[in-house]
């Protein structure tokens, strides 16, 4: 789009990742480990009405992917009727949802009847008494009944991301990939990521890019990868069978000098990085009658300063032995979770 903003890197804005919610009904150990948190105040998170219109400054600016995330999304109320309003606005030209599965049963043909586009599924594990050892819940039967309803019901695009941990589920890669043959559903396998202090994030914890084409080599013959054509965050690769799958590698090759991703939390924090400590308020100037103009300036201004490189500086910074965010940190700010800035 003509007169779209660029950071000081040269990045445009791509890419608008809003969390609805900062609650979740999983406790994933590498996400949520805690049950209790500093919650945000319900007063406090966007209504639909706001929502549509700051997605609506931020089209304007050349952010034409949206997606939905939390926490969990699909526990905010209504949440079909958010989808009919996004996916009606001119310009959105990729709207999609990330989700743990366990509501979507209930809500997978509406929200295809709203307009959704695409739809990403978190699945760790083919293992039902993995999947409880990991979330703290026993729901993974109805995380499989989601991915089931979502194939019935149409949604087609389907992926699911699997976040890879040694020593938990890097001995079902394979498994996971025929599933998501099974449903038709691209799986993309994910580093384990330093994302807080809560977490107990270690690198011996991490299966690497490097060790996951290794394995599904050494099971199905080499991966080829695919060129890559756009800015999203999996490389992908295609094995001997036409099989595609992705890797997110932030961890061990972060993609920083290409990312046009920011995220909106349910608040209206406006942060430009995955691992930003600061961002910028939104609700504030929005809920004291802020013009779409005068949005759009504030918006426009904000990234033309963004030098955001979080993953990279990450590296260094765990080189150095410094921690993320620290537990006392989390406690006091909820925007510093990952469940709040939508992961």
């Amino acid at each position: 789009m003509d007169g779209s903003p660029v950071d000081v890197f040269g990045r445009p804005m791509g890419a608008l990742r809003i969390s609805l919610t900062d609650r979740c009904n999983l406790r994933c150990r590498y996400c949520m480990p805690e049950e209790e948190y500093a919650w945000l105040p319900r007063q406090d998170l966007l209504t639909f009405e706001e929502i549509e219109q700051l997605t609506e400054v931020f089209v304007s600016l050349g952010a034409d992917k949206v997606r939905l995330t939390g926490g969990e999304p699909l526990l905010r109320r209504d949440v079909p009727e958010l989808v009919r309003r996004l996916s009606g606005l001119p310009g959105v030209k990729d709207l999609a949802m990330t989700t743990n599965g366990v509501l979507l049963a209930r809500h997978a043909e509406s929200l295809r009847e709203a307009g959704l586009h695409r739809l990403t599924i978190s699945l760790d594990t083919l293992r039902p008494d993995r999947f409880t050892s990991m979330t703290r819940r026993g729901t993974h039967g109805e995380v499989l009944a989601g991915i089931n309803a979502a194939v019935a019901t149409g949604l087609t695009d389907l992926k699911i991301d699997t976040v890879v941990l040694r020593g938990f589920n890097s001995d079902e890669l394979a498994e996971l990939i025929e599933f998501g043959k099974s449903v038709s559903a691209e799986v993309r396998f994910i580093e384990y990521m330093d994302v807080g202090g809560a977490t107990g994030w270690t690198p011996e914890k991490v299966f690497s890019r490097a060790e996951i084409l290794e394995t599904l080599s050494q099971e199905y013959g080499s991966c080829e990868e695919l060129r890559k054509n756009d800015t999203a965050p999996a490389d992908r690769f295609r094995l001997p069978d036409g099989t595609v799958f992705g890797i997110i590698s932030s961890t061990t090759q972060p993609f920083c000098a290409t990312c046009d991703r920011s995220r909106l939390t349910a608040d209206g924090m406006w942060l430009r990085c995955l691992y930003a400590m600061t961002g910028t308020d939104l609700r504030t100037p929005l809920r004291s009658g802020a013009s779409h103009d005068e949005l759009r300036d504030l918006i426009t201004g904000v990234w033309q300063q963004r030098r955001d490189r979080g993953a990279v500086e990450r590296v260094s910074e765990r080189a150095n032995g410094q921690v993320f965010v620290s537990l006392e940190s989390l406690k006091r700010d909820p925007h510093l979770e990952m469940h709040t800035r939508g992961g």
